[in-house]
Formats: structure tokens, sequence, C-alpha cells
């Protein structure tokens, strides 16, 4: 049976109804376009912002919302210089490599500081945001698109936070957790497999 601290029902309904309020807020703003969509056609983008929710509920404490903040900072910069074409290098290694250190943060429960461990996730947060915005489609309004990659991105947190916290009142959560973890992991070594083949 979960057993929810006063701290955690608190956090998981704010969560839920976060979760909720957000597609609202981007079909009533007309931001129902490619940018919501695009975090959620690739594996590797859904597989890294889930994971930088999870890994927050693990670290605990202010990391719940300042690193999946970090990230769509971060994510928000990377897609203004993708909008313009500006090169940033090794951008595709970059959010492979996020899901695979994502991955193994998780499994190992690694607990960081909330400062190295948004300053990480940052870094990745910059590779998926230009990814983004360099693949925006010429159409688009690139407003529109950055705040519908942003709604999806920071659901996809909410996601994987939620998540995180329910495993974590369960007996065998933490278990789970980490082998979740693991999976991502995975996931990272047949990307990268993938982009260097």
């Amino acid at each position: 049976m979960i057993r929810y601290s006063m701290k955690h029902r608190f956090q998981i309904r704010l969560i839920v109804f976060s979760l909720l309020l957000f597609p609202e807020l981007a079909f009533a703003h007309g931001f129902a376009g490619s940018g919501w969509l695009h975090p959620l056609t690739g594996i590797d983008h859904m597989c890294a912002m889930v994971a930088v929710g999870a890994w927050s509920a693990q670290i605990g404490g202010k990391a719940i919302w300042r690193v999946p903040a970090a990230f769509v900072t971060a994510m928000l910069i990377g897609g203004i210089i993708g909008f313009e074409h500006f090169i940033l290098p090794a951008t595709e290694y970059g959010i492979v490599f996020s899901v695979f250190l994502l991955g193994i943060a998780i499994a190992s429960e690694c607990r960081f500081g909330v400062l190295l461990a948004s300053l990480g996730v940052g870094i990745f947060g910059l590779c998926h945001g230009y990814a983004h915005g360099v693949e925006m489609p010429t159409q688009d309004n690139k407003f529109s698109y950055a705040i519908g990659f942003i709604i999806t991105t920071a659901g996809l947190h909410l996601v994987g936070a939620i998540g995180g916290l329910l495993l974590l009142e369960e007996p065998k959560g933490r278990k789970t957790l980490r082998l979740l973890g693991a999976c991502c992991t995975l996931v990272g070594v047949y990307l990268f497999y993938k982009l260097v083949r």
C-alpha cells in the first residue's frame, strides 16, 4: 500500500493540476502546431525529458522544480540558436549522451547537488532545444513553435516527476525506478550505435 507524506501529497496534486492545465493553455492560445508535437516525435527527446523529471524526484527537495526548470530554460536558448541556424556542434551526440547519462544517474541513484544537476541538464537542454529550433518547419511562427515545445517538454518533465514520486513511495519503487533508469541507459546505447554506424 502506498503511503504518502503530506509534502508528497501536495507535490503530486500540484503536478497533476499543472499536467491537466498545460494542454488547455496550449490549445487556448493556438499552439497546437508542430512545436508541441516535436518533442514527441523521437524516443531520444521523450526519454531524456521524462528522465529529467524522474531524476529530479529522486534527488528531492528543491530539485523537483529547479532541475526541470534549468532544462527548459536552456532548451529555449538552444531553440533560439537553432531558429537562427547558428552552428552548435555535436548536438546529436549531446542528445544521445543525455539519454545515456540521465539513465545512469537514475539507475545509480546519483544525488548531485541542485546546482550541479541543473548545470548538467542545462547542457542537455541546450542540445535538445537546438534540435527543435533547427528543425522548425519554415511555415511555423517561431514564438508559437517555441511555446509549443516548451509546454510539451514541461509536461514530459511532470510525467517523470510524478511517476518518480509515486514509485519512491512504494516498498519496491526505488528498485523499479532504478531499473527504468537502466532501460533508459540501454536506449542511449542503442541511439549511440545508430548515430555512429
